[in-house]
């Protein structure tokens, strides 16, 4: 992947439409890249009320239901380990695409803290994320968590890595 965005759903939807094109007329599409979604829905709504589809430039699509919340709440949902296990896997199963998209609600917090995790996951420097707007720290620790914990157990011996 060359970049990582985050955008509010509203500015993910625009992204995705710069990439439409009549069918058999994909020339006429304003962008070309290849991109890969990660949807963050909130689940009061049941949703946004668009999903995003893979096509010619979209090669994948990841939908999650969490809301903005940093600990438990009555009647929200919080970012799980098994969500940040979906976000790993995706992120490696589409490290070929050229952007990954990134969008929540607001596009400040929950896409925020998934972006900054990605940009750290594929070597970059995410210091940027943490010195400009908020992120949600929880999903950005759970995140960091799991994936320390997958690293620990490819490596280790029990689980077929080097001895």
């Amino acid at each position: 992947m060359k970049r990582v965005l985050f955008r509010s759903v509203y500015d993910a939807f625009d992204y995705v439409m710069d990439h439409f094109y009549p069918p058999g007329l994909e020339e006429m599409a304003e962008r070309r890249d290849s991109y890969a979604v990660i949807s963050i829905q909130d689940t009061h709504t049941g949703g946004f009320g668009l999903e995003f589809k893979k096509n010619l430039y979209c090669r994948d699509v990841l939908t999650l239901y969490f809301d903005d919340i940093v600990r438990e709440t009555e009647g929200a949902v919080m970012f799980t380990e098994e969500m940040a296990g979906q976000i790993i896997s995706f992120i490696e199963k589409n490290r070929e695409a050229e952007t990954l998209l990134v969008h929540c609600h607001g596009g400040a917090s929950r896409s925020r803290a998934v972006a900054a995790f990605a940009v750290k996951m594929l070597g970059g420097d995410n210091s940027r994320y943490f010195s400009t707007g908020l992120l949600n720290q929880a999903v950005y620790d759970i995140l960091e968590a799991e994936w320390i914990r997958r690293k620990l157990t490819e490596d280790s011996p029990t689980f077929g890595g080097e001895n």
